[in-house]
């Protein structure tokens, strides 16, 4: 006998290649400067153009920095920890190979082996669950696993 799978939804349209794996970060590049920006927009941060186009972004990046979250986050950032069982995570800015800079979850790594300029990868990790039994699912960056 096999389980049912479960449903599966990424936690906001268009972070995100889905439901492909392996994933990656959707940005957006400006044609007239050569801007890459995330989350992707339309208009362009340095230049002003409009127009940008939808870019997949390196999968692998550098730890910038990191700080750790030891507060219970509120909506829509809030996950399905509670008060009494919240352990805290760990988050961080990674630069991607185009310089783009994404704060996010790390994930898979203890704070006594966090270092600044630690390869990462992206992954998908679940995030919470819906009443209907969804499960969310956000992007978060671990330790890289050698290529």
């Amino acid at each position: 006998m096999t389980a049912a799978a479960v449903a599966r939804r990424p936690i906001a349209e268009g972070l995100f290649t889905w439901p492909d794996e392996p994933a990656r970060l959707l940005g957006s590049r400006c044609g007239a400067c050569g801007t890459v920006v995330f989350p992707t927009q339309d208009g362009c941060p340095r230049c002003g153009e409009q127009g940008m186009a939808v870019t997949e972004l390196g999968r692998r990046g550098t730890l910038w920095t990191w700080t750790s979250q030891d507060f219970l986050p509120k909506a829509p950032y809030a996950g399905p920890e509670t008060e009494t069982d919240f352990a805290g995570y760990l988050v961080g800015y990674v630069e991607l190979p185009d310089g783009v800079r994404v704060v996010t979850r790390l994930v898979d790594v203890a704070r006594a082996d966090v270092q600044i300029g630690m390869d990462l990868e992206l992954v998908l990790v679940p995030f919470t669950v819906d009443p209907d039994g969804t499960e969310v699912v956000a992007y978060a960056f671990r330790p890289a696993v050698p290529a």
